[in-house]
């Protein structure tokens, strides 16, 4: 089944009044670990490339869907969105490029990060997970940007307690008109 585009906005932007980097990593994050110590596992998966604790099924109807191979708590790291981190100008490039060619899906994810708007562009097939997330209005992921030496990476969280064999989904966030009558699933 083809994808179609996935346009999400996300910002993330410090905040006045946010804490700073020492007071973070004397926090604790929700699974008992310091804020600073669960940054830097996640930094180590984005930079090995792991993804445990996730499979992808067909579904029909439907095409491929990432599920969970073991549960996930409230707030975890699940999978890197991994893709080509693209700026606005050549994204809209590559997208336009991409829709002149019905065969080829469009995985492309938009957001802002510092006052500056990026896309990942995860359309190329690779054997990364991420991509292969389903929409759904009620998702169970939440995006998130994770900073690594500047360099923003779209991570999902587990925005609730997920259990062994449930699709992972979020919401695309795209209601334009365009986008809905194209495919009609962005309403559910």
């Amino acid at each position: 089944m083809v994808k179609g585009k996935r346009k999400t906005a996300i910002s993330a932007k410090p905040k006045p009044g946010d804490a700073s980097v020492k007071e973070n990593e004397a926090k604790e994050n929700k699974h008992g670990k310091p804020a600073c110590e669960e940054h830097q596992h996640i930094e180590y998966l984005i930079k090995n490339n792991v993804e445990e604790g996730l499979k992808v099924k067909c579904i029909e109807g439907k095409g491929r869907g990432v599920f969970a191979d073991r549960a996930f708590q409230r707030g975890q790291f699940v999978v890197e969105y991994h893709g080509d981190l693209l700026e606005i100008e050549d994204a809209k490039e590559k997208e336009s490029q991409y829709a002149q060619d019905p065969t080829t899906g469009c995985y492309m994810f938009y957001y802002r990060y510092l006052d500056k708007s990026y896309c990942v562009d995860a359309t190329k097939e690779t054997s990364r997970l991420g991509r292969l997330i389903n929409h759904s209005k009620n998702g169970n992921l939440q995006p998130k940007i994770h900073d690594m030496n500047g360099v923003p990476h779209l991570i999902f969280l587990a925005s609730r307690d997920l259990k062994v064999d449930e699709e992972l989904l979020y919401d695309y966030g795209d209601r334009s008109k365009e986008a809905t009558a194209a495919h009609p699933w962005l309403k559910h």
